[in-house]
């Protein structure tokens, strides 16, 4: 018996609702308070290094211009990531935080490496660089300051919403509060006399940039290209399929990362004489075990009446109108046309349940079904049942 359960369709009317309309709020807001902080941010660090003459300052004012850009996908990405599944999309939008962590770690890495080459480049000159004005230093200890209270802010928001796109926004105004603490050092060493350290500072920006944007986008190519979970909660999910009543054994347990959830698909084994419904009815009780107690999207559950992980010996029999045909054939004339006929497709071989409803001569079909089962390629055995109950 095979089959499988799966999630029911959205109402469409609902395709432009955010599907988790508490996270999407929470996640606009904390965004745009970034967006605000951020826009404020590369003003005064780009003017602040241009008028000042801290190449640091400015490196750190692209920094803080690359966040609010950030900002901006991930608004995108949070507002359109969060709609129904319809038809275009069966499995849902999630995967445009995806591509937006692709997409903002991709650019991040470039800017990275293209301030450090700039960096790089004026070092070859050192007689060319000037001592900054204190009024750099100021600036650059307001941003530290700005952007660890804006990561404080923003990974507690995550954490209550459970969003790793906005984990990764937040974790990334650490990162700029870092990179700050770096120009503040490299404009105090310019002021105390050793004006390449400003350059330095610049040097070390743009290398913290460009490893932050190789992260997000080597973690979002993961997903991408279908990395499953953590073994741990891959073994959470198998104890909790294996716990269901009506399971007898469980193979083929697959994942796959979808933003901040996963989409799961597993084999379970159950009692294969049951019927189609209640074999539905397990499977759908084991769905819904794993959405209840894990981070998941969707689960699809496959009915195997047998472990057929590794060898399929049923996938040569015939299927049911053949074998039908064939067992006419050797009784030599078709069975009552109210015949209801059960097949157990088991072990390469099938077990036959045959329910009459007419007077027939059952002796004389027993005997013939008997003879057919010893040396039939195909039927194990047949019995026979007459009003529903044996005879």
């Amino acid at each position: 018996m095979k089959n499988h359960t799966h999630a029911h369709a959205h109402d469409k009317s609902a395709a432009f609702e955010p599907a988790h309309p508490v996270r999407f709020a929470a996640a606009r807001k904390s965004t745009w308070v970034s967006i605000i902080i951020n826009l404020l941010l590369t003003v005064m660090q780009v003017l602040g290094g241009y008028f000042g003459r801290s190449q640091s300052l400015m490196a750190d004012g692209m920094h803080s211009f690359a966040d609010l850009l950030s900002d901006v996908l991930v608004l995108f990405a949070n507002r359109h990531g969060n709609k129904h599944a319809d038809a275009d999309h069966p499995y849902g939008h999630a995967r445009i935080e995806t591509a937006a962590s692709l997409i903002l770690g991709t650019s991040l890495a470039v800017l990275g490496a293209g301030l450090l080459i700039s960096a790089g480049m004026r070092l070859q000159h050192p007689e060319q660089v000037q001592a900054v004005h204190p009024l750099s230093l100021w600036v650059a200890i307001f941003a530290l300051a700005a952007k660890e209270g804006m990561f404080r802010y923003m990974l507690a928001v995550a954490q209550r919403v459970r969003s790793q796109m906005l984990v990764a926004n937040a974790w990334h105004a650490r990162s700029d509060a870092a990179s700050s603490l770096v120009v503040i050092v490299g404009i105090v060493g310019n002021l105390l006399g050793y004006t390449f350290l400003d350059l330095v500072a610049a040097a070390v920006v743009g290398v913290m940039i460009a490893w932050m944007g190789i992260q997000f986008a080597r973690d979002a190519m993961m997903e991408l290209v279908d990395t499953g979970l953590a073994q741990e909660e891959v073994r959470a999910i198998r104890n909790t399929l294996k716990a269901v009543p009506g399971v007898m054994g469980l193979h083929e347990l697959r994942t796959r990362k979808m933003a901040d959830n996963a989409l799961v698909d597993a084999h379970i084994i159950v009692d294969p004489r049951i019927s189609v419904s209640e074999g539905h009815y397990i499977a759908e009780a084991a769905r819904g075990a794993v959405l209840k107690s894990h981070h998941v999207l969707d689960v699809m559950v496959h009915i195997d009446s047998e472990d057929d992980a590794h060898d399929r010996p049923n996938a040569r029999l015939p299927q049911r109108h053949l074998l039908l045909a064939h067992l006419d054939s050797r009784l030599g004339e078709p069975l009552p046309s109210s015949t209801r006929v059960v097949l157990h497709y088991l072990e390469g071989k099938v077990d036959a349940e045959l329910l009459i409803d007419e007077a027939f001569d059952l002796a004389v079909l027993r005997n013939k079904c008997a003879m057919i089962a010893a040396d039939d390629p195909y039927f194990r055995s047949i019995a026979i049942y007459q009003s529903g109950a044996p005879k």
